[in-house]
């Protein structure tokens, strides 16, 4: 059992996806995006016998005086089996690409809790990816998944379709019309979206791995939704829609859309990406009109590798969010 860097889309994308519930933000094609909007991206490894075991897709991130940390969003990734053992030496390679690059942290979101984190001193912090998702299980029927929604839901469905609600895929070409929608959606529900060319560099990734839909309602776009398909999964990642022509509930034709393409595919799951009634009541009501299961996380968490120097930041971040 050793550490490796992972060179290859093939390899890590094929160990990642294959994992129950593929996780897209450890995929190749995140990481790319990521060094775009982000900073640098290491993809490190633990292979067996010439078997990749484990993975974490790591982003330095940059703070003042000069300082830095690595966060690996929805990982490690670790395959089943001796768990324990494996993430040990995956953390190790991680915390000696840190010393060479002078990290004082590393910020992660596991996907299950294990007892290596807590015997390296790993504590919780607050959480990035949100602690809770709702999950659809597409090996259902059509019939099964509707019948499984909120009354609610299942009627703005069908008022929508009535309505003649037309479902389109856009691409790069569409941003301002996305970027609108956002927009309008963030200023009535009091949300801060990130900043334009975030969005723009997600929808340069290629469309087999982003998907941008519109749901059109007399020639005008009223809603929209950026998607990730990877692995077995269909995740819903942003959306918004207009101000007027509410009524029309194109959302939920939209979601149902995407849910069908899924199934097409053949994932397995729909993930919408974060629930929460406290956090995002409206949102979360909507999510969970469509059934699907809760999943949750263990939250998130940061290592130290400066003791001194971690502190220092706790203190300052903490100051900052009271004032």
């Amino acid at each position: 059992m050793k550490p490796i860097e992972i060179k290859s889309r093939e390899l890590l994308n094929t160990f990642v996806g294959w994992q129950e519930h593929s996780q897209f933000l450890q995929s190749w094609e995140w990481g790319e995006f990521q060094e775009k909007v982000s900073g640098k991206v290491w993809r490190i490894g633990v292979e067996d016998n010439g078997k990749l075991i484990a993975s974490a897709k790591i982003i330095k991130k940059e703070l003042p005086l000069k300082k830095s940390y690595f966060y690996c969003a929805r990982g490690p990734i670790i395959a089943e089996g001796n768990r324990e053992e494996v993430t040990e030496k995956l953390l190790d390679e991680i915390a000696r690409v840190a010393k060479e690059e002078g990290v004082m942290f590393l910020r992660f979101d596991p996907l299950f809790e294990l007892q290596a984190y807590k015997k390296y001193h790993a504590v919780k912090t607050l959480d990035i990816q949100p602690g809770q998702t709702s999950i659809l299980d597409l090996e259902k029927t059509e019939e099964e998944l509707l019948g499984g929604m909120h009354t609610k839901t299942r009627y703005n469905i069908r008022l929508a379709e009535k309505k003649g609600i037309k479902i389109t895929e856009g691409s790069i070409a569409d941003f301002e019309g996305f970027w609108t929608l956002l927009d309008q959606t963030s200023g009535r529900d009091k949300f801060r979206p990130h900043g334009r060319s975030y969005y723009k560099a997600m929808l340069e990734i290629n469309n087999d791995f982003i998907k941008l839909f519109f749901a059109e309602y007399e020639g005008k776009k009223i809603a929209t939704g950026i998607f990730s398909y990877f692995g077995d999964t269909f995740t819903y990642l942003h959306g918004g829609s207009a101000n007027e022509m509410r009524n029309i509930m194109a959302p939920f034709a939209l979601q149902w859309h995407c849910i069908k393409l899924a199934k097409s595919l053949g994932c397995k799951y729909y993930d919408f990406h974060g629930i929460s009634d406290e956090k995002w009541p409206g949102v979360t009501r909507f999510k969970k009109g469509f059934g699907g299961s809760a999943v949750n996380y263990p939250g998130t968490f940061d290592l130290s590798y400066d003791d001194g120097w971690y502190a220092i930041y706790k203190m300052i971040r903490k100051a900052r969010r009271t004032f």
